[in-house]
């Protein structure tokens, strides 16, 4: 579901990292997805109710985002056993 955000809220909302850049509705991946992307480096915040989690501990680099299906720990547990 894409998200529905008044078009003058989407205005001045802005990325919480030191650039301030502007937000773009859903994914680089998902355009429909309910989050919200940087224009300038990429960070995805999620929007959960309708209301946009702009905390960076939460966002997700979009690069990261494609590979976040597998867990670290996965990751890890596969290279291990040869």
């Amino acid at each position: 579901m894409a998200v529905t955000l008044d078009p003058q809220l989407l205005d001045i909302l802005a990325c919480p990292a030191p650039d301030h850049a502007p937000l773009t509705p859903g994914t680089p991946e998902d355009p429909e997805a309910d989050a919200l992307t940087c224009t300038s480096c990429g960070r995805v915040y999620e929007v959960r109710d309708g209301i946009p989690v702009l905390l960076l501990d939460e966002a997700v680099i979009a690069d990261e985002s494609a590979s976040s299906d597998v867990p670290p720990d996965a990751e890890k547990s596969t290279s291990d056993g040869a």
